[in-house]
């Protein structure tokens, strides 16, 4: 960290009254934010948010073209916030403005890319269940409850708060295929496999075409766009959907109802069994009875089928070859999913797609 941002995370502190708190950096992920752990002079605990400002690439003007997405980086083109403070603050005041457990925030500056926000505490989903403290069973089935009371009104256009706004884009076909497509880029320099020839991303492309414009045309109900096990958290305290605290929400979209279920279901970082899949998709389904089953599921395997893709290259071979070795452990899981969901008839030509250009050997190690 430089001497600048440090002056500059203390300046901010002192500002709003927490210049005496004790500080301790919490555990990071993949992103370029950051958080520590205050402790106040009167005990009260919270959290800060440190996302440096014009590290990331531009984000998407609500008005731009495809063509102007694609040029001004990866962020614009998959609608992602780039860690913005305007899209926490909007975000978390709208979840809880719904009777969810959103972080409250006390002070921000969306300039300086800081905030300092309610501290929900440990409980993990992911650790809980790890340890033995939760049985998986409830956990799961009050997310997926948080899920129905958020599909239950469509979301608006814009979120607004705090005196800010930040528009609720769609997830369109354009941000699932520059998704998906990370795993063109990376997946061979993995594996030290030749790039795939122009024929073949062009079959890979009219394969998946059909899935993406799926995914642009249910794309009805604000999402969370990382809703798993480590974004999650136990608060049994709480009541009902409450019970559920969200973190790192900034990058919401307005998307098709199974996505959040895909990342919750199929969770890249644990093992969800089947059994414990096919349950909580029977409860999601039994709660909203207006939709069709059997469309809802195929849209949701091709979607998971389309993530798992994502994660295998953006997140994990990319994050492996920048030098995160710990990224491989998760890449055998995420193939397994991938694989379950490709056997879906609708899937057989991405199915047959990967057996002939991706071999079992070129999987994983």
């Amino acid at each position: 960290m430089s001497s600048d941002r440090e002056a500059q995370k203390i300046g901010f502190l002192k500002a709003h009254g927490l210049g005496g708190a004790q500080r301790r950096p919490l555990a990071g992920d993949a992103s370029t934010r950051s958080y520590e752990r205050l402790t106040a002079p009167s005990g009260a605990r919270l959290v800060l948010m440190d996302q440096p400002a014009m590290v990331e690439t531009a984000v998407c003007p609500p008005d731009a073209t495809p063509a102007e997405r694609l040029g001004l980086g990866y962020n614009a083109a998959a609608r992602l916030a780039a860690g913005s403070i305007a899209a926490f603050v909007t975000t978390a005041d709208y979840l809880r403005g719904h009777g969810l457990s959103a972080p409250r925030i006390e002070a921000f500056d969306v300039g300086a890319g800081l905030a300092v926000i309610e501290d929900l505490g440990d409980g993990l989903f992911a650790t809980l269940i790890a340890e033995g403290q939760a049985p998986e069973r409830p956990l799961y089935e009050a997310a997926v409850d948080v899920q129905v009371r958020l599909h239950e009104t469509p979301p608006p256009a814009t979120l607004e708060a705090e005196g800010l706004s930040w528009p609720l884009l769609s997830y369109d076909a354009l941000a699932l295929k520059i998704g998906t497509d990370t795993f063109l880029e990376w997946w061979p320099k993995l594996m030290g496999m030749t790039p795939f020839a122009p024929d073949v991303v062009a079959e890979w492309d009219a394969l998946w075409a059909p899935v993406w414009v799926r995914g642009e045309a249910g794309a009805s109900v604000f999402t969370h766009r990382d809703y798993h096990a480590q974004n999650l958290l136990w608060l049994p305290e709480r009541q009902g959907v409450a019970r559920v605290g969200l973190l790192d929400f900034q990058d919401a979209l307005r998307a098709h109802p199974a996505w959040d279920l895909t990342h919750l279901l199929q969770d890249a970082r644990r093992d969800v069994s089947a059994e414990t899949e096919a349950a909580m998709l029977d409860r999601y389904l039994a709660a909203r009875p207006g939709l069709d089953r059997e469309a809802f599921l195929h849209d949701y395997r091709a979607l998971a089928a389309s993530n798992a893709a994502r994660i295998l290259g953006r997140v994990f071979a990319r994050q492996t070859l920048l030098g995160r070795p710990q990224y491989r452990a998760f890449m055998p899981r995420t193939w397994r999913y991938l694989e379950r969901n490709l056997t879906d008839p609708a899937l057989a030509g991405l199915q047959a797609w990967f057996d002939r250009h991706v071999p079992v050997e070129m999987r994983a190690w």
